[in-house]
């Protein structure tokens, strides 16, 4: 299948979107997140700041192509969850979430952002770097399936002026 031409809309996600994102979340990591931590997102967590990409299939019906739960805290923005469907990936998704989620953070005044990601994940740690993200440290053992190490990535400088020039710079 090729989906470079298709269309993908930005939009917060919704409570109905939730049993869609946790079937994505089941099938992309190898320990999801549950259907209840998704609606607490979504309905309750006041600093969480949830967006999806949708797009549609063959039929015409709308899919999720992937999705982001950031947490804006204070004056930071934590990266919690990001995933893009296995059928979607290289088409620049993660980036546009990312992006997007890191200049609104910006607009509602976050200075910095951060997030964690598994140390064998070059892809996404790529991804990062690319968008000014610097290694800062690492969790030990943080991935309770594996026991995988994560690394601790932060973006130190996020003000809307510097995230719209180096966006736009990519």
């Amino acid at each position: 299948m090729k989906f470079s031409n298709k269309q993908f809309a930005l939009r917060r996600m919704q409570s109905e979107d939730i049993a869609e994102v946790h079937a994505l979340e089941e099938q992309v990591f190898p320990t999801p997140w549950s259907q209840n931590s998704y609606q607490f997102e979504v309905e309750r967590n006041a600093a969480s700041k949830p967006w999806i990409l949708e797009t549609e299939d063959e039929q015409g019906k709308k899919v999720i192509a992937g999705y982001i739960v950031p947490w804006l805290l204070v004056d930071e923005l934590h990266v919690a969850n990001i995933a893009v469907a296995p059928q979607f990936r290289r088409l620049g998704l993660a980036r546009k979430l990312l992006r997007h989620s890191l200049v609104e953070a910006a607009q509602d005044g976050a200075i910095s952002a951060s997030l964690e990601v598994r140390a064998s994940n070059t892809a996404a740690q790529a991804l990062y770097k690319e968008l000014g993200f610097i290694e800062v440290g690492r969790r030990k053992h943080y991935y309770h399936n594996n026991g995988e190490d994560a690394l601790l990535m932060l973006l130190p400088r996020l003000d809307d002026q510097i995230v719209r020039h180096h966006l736009e710079a990519h």
